[in-house]
C-alpha cells in the first residue's frame, strides 16, 4: 500500500461568485476526496483578494485553501479535472507538501549529526596558532 501523501490545493473563483456556488464546488471536491479514501484536513476561505495579474477580466478573486491527505495520485487528477470544468474557478494549483517536509526533516537531521560530531569551541579557548 502506498504511503499517505499531503497536498495543499488553492483555487481562485471569480470575485462575484455567490457563496453558495463556492460551497457547491467545495462539497464536490470533498466528495471526490472521500470517494478516493482521502481526507480533507483543513478548509479555509480566504475571501476576495487582489490578484497579482489580471485573469480573464478579473483583477480580484475569491481564494479557497484545502489541505488534503490521500494515498492515490488519481484523486488529485480528478480534483484538478473537476476544477478545470467548474464555471466559477479562474485558477487552481495543487502542491505536494510531504516531499518537502521529508526533505526539511532530512536536512535538519544531517545538520544535527554534523554538529554532534564536531567538537564545540568554548569562548576561552585560544585559536590554534599557525606556524
Amino acid at each position: 500500500m502506498a504511503e499517505e501523501r499531503f497536498y495543499e490545493l488553492i483555487f481562485i473563483c471569480r470575485p462575484d461568485t455567490p457563496e453558495t456556488d463556492i460551497d457547491k464546488v467545495l462539497s464536490t471536491l470533498q466528495q471526490v476526496v472521500e470517494e478516493q479514501k482521502g481526507r480533507v484536513e483543513k478548509v479555509e476561505k480566504w475571501g476576495v483578494r487582489k490578484l497579482a495579474y489580471r485573469i480573464g477580466k478579473s483583477r480580484e478573486g475569491f481564494f479557497v485553501f484545502l489541505a488534503i491527505y490521500g494515498r492515490q495520485g488519481e484523486m488529485i487528477k480528478e480534483l484538478e479535472r473537476r476544477l478545470k470544468v467548474s464555471e466559477p474557478v479562474l485558477k487552481y494549483m495543487t502542491v505536494r507538501i510531504d516531499e518537502e517536509l521529508k526533505r526539511q526533516r532530512k536536512l535538519s537531521e544531517r545538520r544535527e549529526r554534523r554538529l554532534a560530531r564536531r567538537p564545540r569551541k568554548t569562548a576561552g579557548e585560544p585559536a590554534a596558532a599557525s606556524g
